[in-house]
């Protein structure tokens, strides 16, 4: 029976989602007797601030939210920004004869399920609904199957909460004390910021390694074709049975790893290729063995993120913006899943794509089946694939943009994970010869010939190194045989030097956070989005770079809270969480000995960590004592020479000597500086460039002295007043100032230059209609100003040079309305993969930005013009796309209403007598008393708010 007619039977139903988007959906294949809303995602949730906490608790309770006394029992309150849906559900469900919750079948939607029936009270039949695509057939079938709320993963969920709760807001306050205000620590975020910081010292410690090898051109001697080339390129594998050394042979300082190796310099490379111009070579072996490669198991979070960073450059945020849409809109299963597996529909319909779009040969005789690579996989989820029993193809979708992209990236690894695997030979050929000195040498050379492409044909995985072969890339060599005389083309001797480790990419480090099982892959979007946002990381291109912040927060993580930022004990803590949602474990226990350290905690959790002393519990006596904490210390490190990196409230800097004592040096380091690129060389020329003061001269017409500085927000001149001159109260005298024009800088400007910028606003003259026009400088560059009118100009120099003549001819202009005319582009960055326009850097007026012209991005922190590479470019520009648009206000059309009202008070008044005004004119003051008093509060309210906002945002978890 449908869910309409059973509908009709039964009476109204409320079935509860997460998002508009979902409930839309949804609606549609349910049918009229159904009521679709949506909570907006979680209705309540542990305060943001002690002003959220109820009146009846007081102390810890308060700042925590957590009672820690009792059984860490949490405050839960309805989130401000929801109360209005909360009434709106309330409402819906006084009309309903069933509730149905269906909010996602994870932790965290079995917790959004649960709290919507703590606050909603129904008394009404209670279902929990779940699916995990949105189709007609699934959304039909979830109707007909609802189960009850599983309480072991709404448990589950509670722990993590409050555990992130109790570090975040008990660790976080360290860091405010000892490094900066406004900092966070979270459990997962602090060990992924630490891994970035780890792989950085690793390129801070790198010494490179200078290794030479040779390269020889080697031909058959006859014509060749495609598939029988007639020559082939071989490198040196070794001389008399020594093999030469590469880059895999090298350890982080440069040294050798085996005595045994051979290294070659230049000199000797060079003499060798030499000895070898007269060299007789020939083939000494050919070994072939048959190549197979099976195809890559359907998609899992990690997974897709990775390849749509690989792929299509999107950062592991933008991925699941855009996969939650498809998922919403019903193109793809849910797409917060560490699943491999398919259910049998899916098969089916991948089978059949197979065979209609490639033939029968390309499918195997029975379906593949993927066993799952993660431990404690998510709850009954598939993997994430097209939705349906049959797939749309991605022209079938009618998608557009980066959606159309991720959907056709996960239908073409879901159809190629049922194709055959792909089939070939390798082949190996080892080249010979002797030197004119009398040496052995021997070459080789690898091939890969592929017979049978397989899967390749619907899908080929990236790889992170750009340098790397994929697996449809075939190499053929020439059809040789052992004994075969060779010629040698041309030998060159080639240098190269060993590179540091490459620093993370957003998909190398939700990677490795997976191997090391640290925290829920489902989490690891946010987490990296956390990290750059709080300005522990930046991105250069699209490696994640930490800031000199990073380490000291690290630096004092890892001397004073150990076990919290070690690897498998975080990892551990992942398992103890699980356990505590299969039921094997109890919470109030476990949060018991973390927090208290109250027990014996039992299980690899209590034998985890760095050895330091800490355990799994004490967090709370960990914070309390603070005294053995060195705030200077934490935050800096030696460079060399004596120059020691400081990271201060204001930002890092480095210094030489103690503050004022002889021979101090400082200087700030430039915010976009990665800590690798920080040599004794380069901070020597900091230290080395003019700082403080420049002195000017003295102003003829005041006698004070003129000075140059360089200030938080840029160089100005500015006089010096003498001493005695009042600086507050009503007789306070101000010195002038004025900031530097673009093209001057305080150690070349003059005295005349700042006596012209400390005169202005300049008054060029007086307009034909009496008003003075005068030209000075803005926030958004130079102007002209006639009393409340101003029009831009086109240069700062403009300002002391354009005469009345060309201002009268500029305001003669009708005044431009809008933006400026465009400036041309800084850089161009090529064609965008996804709207296929061409993309450019451009100036704008909250600085530099990328755009297609449909979309503007502006750059981050860590970009600059000159560094941005295309890659990135499209990147900021796909994860600009995947943001939802901004909600437009109802403030112009209130203020349209407001105009409206008050033009026809005006004309009913204007008809009314003296008496009738005054009585209005009462009235119209009582009126306005109360809205003062009312917008007095809503400042209030709002004020408190964004306290509360700012407060939720430095203490805030993973």
């Amino acid at each position: 029976m449908s869910p309409t007619s059973e509908t009709a039977q039964g009476g109204r139903r409320l079935v509860i989602v997460e998002s508009p988007a979902k409930a839309k959906t949804i609606k549609g294949y349910l049918g009229p007797g159904y009521v679709v809303e949506a909570s907006v995602g979680h209705i309540r949730d542990l305060p943001n601030g002690a002003a959220e906490v109820p009146e009846k608790y007081t102390g810890e309770v308060r700042r925590l939210g957590v009672d820690v006394d009792h059984d860490f029992q949490p405050i839960y309150v309805v989130n401000a920004d929801k109360k209005a849906q909360v009434k709106k559900l309330k409402d819906l469900l006084k009309e309903s004869d069933e509730l149905y919750l269906a909010t996602d079948e994870d932790r965290e939607g079995e917790a959004i399920a649960w709290h919507l029936q703590e606050v909603l009270k129904p008394k009404v039949p209670v279902k929990r609904m779940v699916f995990h695509e949105i189709t007609k057939a699934a959304i039909q079938a979830a109707v007909a199957n609802p189960r009850q709320l599983n309480q072991k993963l709404v448990d589950a969920q509670e722990t993590r909460r409050i555990l992130d709760r109790l570090y975040g807001y008990e660790v976080s306050p360290v860091l405010w004390k000892k490094v900066m205000p406004r900092l966070s620590a979270g459990r997962v975020q602090s060990v992924a910021t630490r891994l970035v910081v780890e792989r950085e010292r690793e390129r801070i410690a790198f010494r490179s390694a200078e290794y030479w090898d040779l390269t020889g051109t080697f031909s058959t001697g006859r014509a060749g074709d495609p598939s029988d080339p007639s020559s082939l390129v071989a490198r040196l594998q070794t001389v008399d049975g020594r093999r030469v050394a590469q880059g895999r042979d090298f350890d982080s300082l440069g040294q050798l790893k085996s005595a045994n190796i051979l290294h070659l310099d230049e000199a000797n490379a060079r003499a060798l290729a030499a000895a070898l111009e007269n060299t007789r070579f020939s083939v000494r072996s050919v070994e072939s063995k048959p190549y197979r490669r099976s195809p890559y198991a359907p998609f899992r979070t990690t997974t897709l993120q990775q390849e749509a960073s690989r792929k299509l450059g999107f950062g592991a945020k933008a991925t699941m913006q855009i996969a939650q849409k498809l998922y919403e809109n019903g193109y793809i299963t849910y797409m917060r899943t560490d699943s491999t597996t398919l259910s049998d529909t899916a098969v089916a319909a991948a089978r059949a794509q197979v065979t209609q779009l490639y033939g029968a040969e390309y499918l195997p005789d029975t379906p593949r089946t993927y066993a799952a690579k993660v431990k404690n996989a998510q709850e009954a989820h598939e993997a994430i694939r097209p939705s349906g029993d049959r797939f749309r193809t991605p022209a079938e979708t009618g998608l557009t943009g980066d959606q159309f992209k991720l959907y056709e990236l996960i239908w073409k690894r879901t159809v190629a994970s049922q194709m055959k695997d792909a089939t070939g030979n390798s082949v190996t050929v080892k080249i010979g010869g002797t030197a004119a000195d009398g040496r052995d040498v021997e070459f080789s050379a690898s091939g890969k010939t592929i017979t049978f492409h397989g899967f390749l044909k619907a899908y080929v995985e990236g790889a992170d190194d750009p340098n790397a072969e994929l697996d449809d890339r075939e190499r053929r060599l020439p059809q040789v045989a052992e004994g075969d005389a060779l010629t040698a083309e041309e030998i060159t001797a080639d240098g190269h030097s060993t590179k540091p480790p490459a620093r993370y990419t957003e998909a190398s480090l939700v990677k490795e956070l997976e191997e090391r099982e640290i925290g829920r892959p489902s989490t690891y979007a946010s987490i990296i989005g956390t990290i750059l946002d709080r300005g522990y990381v930046f991105k250069k291109g699209t490696a994640l770079v930490p800031s000199f912040l990073s380490f000291a927060v690290v630096n004092l993580l890892e001397k004073h809270f150990g076990r919290l930022v070690d690897y498998d004990f975080t990892a551990k803590m992942e398992d103890d969480l699980d356990r505590i949602a299969r039921g094997e474990a109890q919470a109030v226990p476990w949060l018991k000995r973390f927090y208290f350290g109250e027990g014996t905690a039992e299980g690899a959790a209590a034998d985890a960590g760095n050895g330091d002393g800490d355990h799994l519990g004490g967090l709370k006596e960990l914070v309390t004592d603070l005294g053995a904490i060195d705030a200077r210390e934490v935050s800096s490190f030696p460079v060399g020479n004596d120059i020691v990196l400081r990271v201060g409230r204001y930002g890092p800097y480095i210094e030489r000597g103690e503050k004022d004592t002889d021979g101090h040096q400082r200087a700030d380091i430039p915010a976009d500086l990665a800590p690798d690129e920080l040599t004794v060389e380069l901070a020597e020329e900091l230290l080395a460039k003019p700082s403080g003061d420049f002195e000017l001269g003295v102003d003829p017409a005041t006698g004070h002295t003129i000075v140059a500085k360089d200030g938080r927000y840029g160089p100005y001149v500015t006089e010096i007043l003498p001493e005695g001159t009042p600086k507050t109260g009503k007789n306070a005298v101000k010195p002038r100032t004025a900031s530097l024009f673009k093209s001057m800088s305080p150690d070349t400007v003059t005295l005349e230059d700042a006596l012209k910028l400390m005169s202005l606003p300049r008054v060029v003259g007086t307009d034909t209609d009496g008003q003075e026009i005068t030209a000075q400088n803005g926030r958004y560059g130079p102007y002209l100003k006639k009393g409340t009118d101003s029009r831009s100009l086109q240069s700062e120099d403009q300002i002391f040079t354009i005469t009345l003549e060309e201002a009268q001819a500029i305001y003669a202009q009708p005044k431009q309305r809008g933006r400026a005319a465009a400036k041309p582009p800084l850089k161009e960055l090529g064609e965008d993969p996804v709207s296929g326009k061409p993309v450019v850097v451009k100036d704008g007026r909250f600085g530099p930005y990328v755009t297609d012209g449909e979309t503007n991005a502006t750059l981050r922190s860590g970009d600059s013009v000159e560094t941005i590479t295309p890659e990135r470019g499209f990147e900021l520009l796909a994860e600009k796309r995947a943001k939802a648009p901004a909600k437009k206000t109802a403030k112009k059309a209130a203020t349209k209403k407001t105009a409206a009202k008050t033009t026809t008070a005006k004309k009913t008044a204007a008809k009314k007598t003296t008496a009738t005004k005054k009585t209005t004119a009462a009235k119209t003051t009582a009126a306005k008393k109360t809205a003062a008093k009312t917008t007095a509060k809503k400042t209030a309210a709002k004020t408190t708010a964004a306290k509360k906002a700012t407060a939720s945002k430095a203490a805030s978890e993973d």
